[in-house]
């Protein structure tokens, strides 16, 4: 029989201190994403049973909670704080998994989940995933998902009623050409903000115009073409709201690029209200989801389906509201 791993052969393999697998097994702070994926790597491919999975083991519970992100950027880490906020009296810990390594391969989510189930965690947050989770044997609460599936229970903001919110407020303004720079094609919310965009339209009378739409992925650096392209146009949009805060940023940028005034030349509105939006300059006029109450929801709902509680409510819709701040402004006569 072959001798049992020990701590010091995972540390050994993995390339870190024995401190630094102790805290990634245990679902500590203190070290980066990336290094915890590699350590429970080799936790896996070693067999080795920390502390904390040999009592799982004994009791099938471990009392941690796993989020699972596609990566760390602004509201992730938002929704992250609120999640921490509401299990610091609950008797659970949280782990924090990244799939930034993995997330262009098909299934990530799944395969963290299968990972990550039974040995270190009792249950998962989800946040925006894109994959069918069904099948896991642990409670899973979604947050943002990339469907509303009846059976998953789930956790979004009025991503709807934001956008048409963001389009009325543009339009009162006066303007009417206003351009749309959108999320990720496959995530209910993109699809729920471009609807509230061209219903704000319709209501107020003025033609749906698919030139004036491009996307942006929801990422800063994959925003700044689209962004370039609709503001190169030779009758560009006076306004353009952007399907999301970094979308807004990226916009901005290119606008300062091609010497264009905001808002004097173009009107800009985010959706997100995240910290950078108060600290730019000009601050970016904005829809703000509270996304630290979106993680203290999912995590109060997922507490309770672990403690054997029924939901009240499978599905929660959290409301948004407009932040005006600099960016916006009456089109230029």
């Amino acid at each position: 029989m072959s001798p049992r791993a020990t701590i010091h052969d995972v540390a050994a393999a993995a390339g870190v201190s024995v401190a630094t697998v102790s805290k990634a097994v245990n679902g500590r702070y203190g070290i980066s994403a990336a290094t915890t994926a590699r350590v429970l790597d080799v936790v896996q491919q070693l067999g080795y049973e920390s502390s904390l999975v040999a009592s799982s083991m004994r009791s099938r519970r471990t009392s941690v909670i796993g989020i699972l992100v596609a990566d760390f950027e602004p509201f992730s880490a938002e929704i992250l704080k609120g999640v921490g906020v509401a299990l610091q009296d609950s008797g659970y810990d949280l782990l924090a998994y990244s799939g930034s390594r993995q997330r262009e391969t098909n299934g990530w989510e799944r395969r963290s989940l299968s990972r990550l189930s039974g040995t270190l965690i009792d249950g998962a947050i989800m946040v925006t995933p894109t994959v069918d989770t069904t099948s896991t044997e642990i409670p899973v609460v979604a947050i943002d998902p990339h469907t509303g599936r009846a059976d998953l229970p789930t956790v979004e903001s009025d991503s709807f009623g934001g956008a048409l919110q963001a389009t009325r407020y543009l339009i009162e303004l006066g303007h009417r050409r206003i351009g749309f720079l959108g999320g990720r094609p496959d995530l209910r919310s993109a699809t729920l903000r471009e609807a509230g965009y061209r219903q704000a339209l319709a209501d107020a009378g003025i033609p749906f115009n698919p030139a004036l739409v491009r996307v942006g992925l929801y990422k800063r650096d994959t925003a700044k073409a689209p962004a370039a392209s609709l503001l190169s146009m030779t009758d560009r949009p006076t306004a353009v709201f952007a399907a999301n805060d970094l979308s807004a940023i990226a916009i901005i940028q290119v606008a300062a690029e091609l010497g264009l005034e905001v808002p004097g030349d173009v009107s800009v509105i985010g959706f997100d209200d995240i910290p950078e939006a108060s600290q730019m300059n000009p601050a970016l006029t904005t829809i703000r989801q509270p996304m630290k109450r979106l993680g203290a929801t999912a995590a109060g709902m997922l507490v309770s389906l672990l403690n054997g509680d029924s939901l009240p409510q499978n599905h929660i819709r959290l409301p948004t509201g407009l932040v005006r701040r600099a960016t916006t402004a009456p089109p230029r006569v």
